[in-house]
């Protein structure tokens, strides 16, 4: 239930809600003390994240829990407008293998979100997706209040002020845990829809493709980051010389806190083999993952029997 109101609140097209029904993006809104609701409109993974929000729920997922299903789809008979708020599901909107599926975003609203993420003149970098749209290094957003004028830029890589800590890993440069939600999403949209749902990859290219080539493009691009370029440079280690000319240390990668959002350059704390470790995981997902054994078989063919549910 706590679901359905979220989507609700979220979802809702008026302005309290976070939904630009004009722009097709998620936006921050601010609540100010008159109670009045202002949408903030910058373009950032604010706007992303909520396409994450998704998982499948395969056909004997359904059965094992017969009174959880009905219950839910009473409620939102009884609440026709909650439905409105969340992805289509229940009989008559099973996906391939007869998978249902729950999430904050609908298919016109996906397909909205990510023509912008897949834009290379917004969030699609040659290294992954960045925080925040490059739309804004032209169009910087500015918000008034109080007299004070307040700007949001985008930042590719550090930050141009203190604001926040100095912190500027939302504000433009390409930050591996979110890259990982998004292609976590992309891979439980396609093994809904399966190839029913192509999209253009870049935006603009008339390249069409499944959600799953998509996810494989973005991980690529992730990839990219450490991998040696024609020239024999790795994107991940920038203008250090040291790291990408001499044997000792060109081979040693370090896996930084966040990435330059348009050439790839390693910035932040150098250790952070938790967060920016994912790529790892995605490499080797990526790689094994069929796309026909995924919709056959759903998360079963990419992670063993112990790590389904924690997937």
């Amino acid at each position: 239930m706590e679901l359905l109101l979220i989507a609700r609140a979220m979802n809702w097209i008026g302005g309290d809600g976070m939904w630009d029904e004009e722009d097709g993006f998620y936006y921050d809104v601010l609540r100010s003390p008159d109670g009045n609701a202002t949408r903030l409109k910058v373009r950032s993974m604010v706007g992303l994240l909520p396409l994450c929000a998704t998982t499948v729920v395969e056909k004997w997922q359904r059965d094992r829990v017969p009174r959880l299903t009905a219950a839910l789809q009473e409620r939102l008979r009884r609440m026709p407008e909650l439905r409105e708020s969340i992805h289509e599901t229940g009989p008559g909107h099973l996906g391939v293998a007869e998978r249902g599926i729950i999430g904050l975003v609908n298919q016109t609203r996906l397909r909205r979100i990510l023509t912008r993420m897949l834009d290379e003149n917004e969030f699609l970098s040659p290294y992954g997706i960045r925080s925040l749209s490059r739309y804004h290094a032209e169009h910087p957003y500015v918000f008034n209040a109080s007299g004070q004028e307040f700007r949001v830029s985008y930042l590719p890589a550090e930050s141009d002020s203190g604001m926040f800590g100095g912190n500027s890993n939302w504000r433009g440069p390409i930050w591996m845990p979110v890259n990982a939600l998004i292609i976590r999403a992309l891979l439980h949209y396609f093994a809904y829809y399966g190839d029913n749902f192509k999209i253009e990859c870049p935006t603009g290219s008339r390249n069409l493709m499944s959600l799953f080539e998509v996810a494989r493009e973005i991980a690529n691009r992730l990839t990219r980051i450490f991998l040696r370029d024609e020239t024999g440079r790795r994107p991940v280690f920038g203008g250090a010389e040291k790291f990408q000319s001499d044997p000792h240390w060109r081979d040693n990668l370090l896996f930084y806190e966040y990435f330059h959002g348009d050439n790839g350059a390693g910035i932040g704390a150098s250790h952070q083999t938790g967060w920016t470790g994912l790529v790892a995981l995605m490499v080797e997902i990526i790689g094994k993952l069929d796309p026909q054994a995924l919709l056959a078989a759903g998360r079963a063919s990419a992670f063993g029997p112990s790590e389904i549910e924690a997937a």
